[in-house]
């Protein structure tokens, strides 16, 4: 015969912490996509259901295509119809809007960027000679 009969080795007194120190490293690979992959996207999923359930008419919101517009109209649950100018309305689904828009604090004086600057530095040096 060419090829000898190869016999079974006794196994080792320690089987089964062989065993788990295997499947250690996977179940710490595991762990580790939990915390860093998984429940982050599972929290961002359910806080934009959130967001998209709180539309209301009035509220600036963000598409996934990048239109920005003013939600006319609440269809129902699937879609929402955006004012994006003056008379143009579009019918979106609502699970498309990204994002909503917070309302920004209006500017003290109606001058922008740098003409604001320097006006308030003009008003600032006014003020130091004044005295």
């Amino acid at each position: 015969m060419l090829i000898s009969p190869a016999y079974a080795q006794a196994a080792g007194a320690d089987g089964g912490a062989g065993m788990l120190m295997q499947l250690l490293p996977l179940l710490l690979i595991f762990v580790v996509f939990y915390f860093l992959l998984i429940r982050p996207q599972q929290k961002k999923a359910k806080q934009h259901r959130e967001m998209i359930s709180a539309l209301r008419r009035g509220d600036r919101v963000v598409t996934a295509g990048g239109i920005v517009g003013t939600i006319a109209k609440v269809d129902d649950d699937t879609y929402a119809t955006l004012e994006i100018a003056p008379d143009v309305r579009v019918k979106v689904m609502r699970h498309t809007i990204t994002d909503k828009i917070a309302a920004t604090e209006p500017a003290r004086s109606g001058r922008k960027g740098k003409e604001a600057d320097e006006a308030a530095d003009a008003d600032a040096d006014a003020e130091k000679s004044g005295k």
